[in-house]
């Protein structure tokens, strides 16, 4: 995919270093369109009838902003409200909305991520996690990367005592053809750290199936 030629920068964006994706790269549109067209007539529909007529454009920037990850730094992200604190608790971020795309099928996966760290020197501002996870969400993907993906962002950026990722999702493509089972959840962890150790990760897994009600 081409780099996105025409951003809009935010206000809180303009401050922090990156980007959020307005717009869009209308040579790729055009691109993606035409081969959209193409597959909606070997499908058997008609791309010319008034239902269809500006239905690949529309998929084309769909796609667009549903890949809109790969031109985000999620390191970046974190960089850009990290502060010096003697804060060496357990901080937890849970119930993140997740909307990704599987990169086997090119259906949506969707569900919650929860995400720990023990600061080690460094915080980083709360929305920034909410942030990354979207960063790498928004990319054709598998849940057990994306887990990775997420912890090894936060470990090597903030470089805390122990991260810990969990993401709970339903998958699409599990749902809506093959198995056909809608209401299977599949459940992906990851910990680095004191998060290895028995004890810590037991109070991080009570922490997000706790309720504060």
């Amino acid at each position: 995919m081409e780099p996105i030629q025409h951003l809009h920068l935010d206000e809180e964006d303009e401050t922090i270093g990156y980007m959020k994706v307005d717009r869009y790269n209308q040579k790729t549109i055009d691109r993606i369109s035409g081969h959209y067209s193409e597959i909606l007539a070997e499908l058997g529909e008609n791309p010319s009838r008034d239902g269809l007529l500006k239905t690949p454009e529309r998929v084309a920037k769909a796609l667009q902003f549903l890949t809109h990850g790969y031109d985000v730094k999620p390191s970046e992200i974190l960089k850009s409200a990290m502060f010096e604190e003697e804060y060496s608790q357990m901080v937890v971020v849970k119930d993140i909305e997740v909307f990704s795309m599987c990169e086997h099928h090119m259906l949506p996966f969707f569900g919650k991520a929860h995400i720990a760290y023990i600061p080690n020197g460094h915080i980083v501002g709360l929305s920034k996690i909410p942030r990354v996870v979207d960063a790498f969400a928004r990319r054709l993907q598998v849940q057990e990367r994306l887990t990775n993906e997420i912890r090894d962002c936060i470990q090597n950026t903030l470089n805390p005592a122990g991260v810990a990722v969990v993401i709970e999702c339903k998958h699409l493509c599990m749902a809506m053809r093959g198995v056909q089972k809608q209401n299977s959840v599949t459940t992906t962890s990851a910990f680095t750290g004191e998060f290895v150790n028995d004890r810590t990760r037991t109070e991080f897994l009570k922490l997000i199936t706790s309720s504060l009600d």
